[in-house]
């Protein structure tokens, strides 16, 4: 079964209105949408640290880091951000991404004195908060976890 025939299975249980229907799929779009745009930062960030690798181990070091952890952050950053866009287990790797998102900007992000550093803070807690709901309310028909409900 295809992720999309799950919109389609969505559209004729609800009421067989044409606006129920298009409501149903611009919420199942919409879903998927905001998993690629809120995962789309991680897959830039893993892939930009693996092109610098030793200069993402220093400044990690340079935040008392240890650089050996640089493989587990790139592997958490990619696959986390693969497996929240195909929607697979989504709820618990929104949990461990919101977890290492909040770590992240404890650790590397807490000169408020810097404006910069302020808003860098700020813009991980607003997604540590994007992550708690995706744990609260699922990936949505589009995804894996659907597919695999059936």
């Amino acid at each position: 079964m295809s992720l999309l025939s799950n919109v389609n299975t969505l559209e004729t249980t609800s009421s067989n209105t044409s606006e129920n229907q298009s409501s149903v799929a611009l919420r199942a779009w919409t879903e998927l949408a905001g998993r690629f745009f809120l995962v789309a930062l991680f897959l830039i960030s893993g892939l930009g640290k693996l092109a610098a690798y030793s200069a993402t181990a220093a400044f990690m070091a340079s935040a008392h880091v240890p650089g050996a952890l640089l493989p587990l952050v790139i592997a958490t950053e990619l696959l986390g951000a693969l497996a929240i866009l195909l929607g697979w287990r989504t709820r618990i790797v929104s949990l461990l991404l919101a977890g290492f998102t909040f770590a992240t900007a404890v650790l590397f992000h807490n000169n408020f004195g810097d404006q910069v550093q302020t808003i860098m803070f700020l813009k991980n807690i607003s997604i540590v908060g994007a992550f708690l709901m995706l744990a609260a309310n699922g990936a949505g028909p589009i995804s894996l976890d659907a597919r695999n409900a059936k």
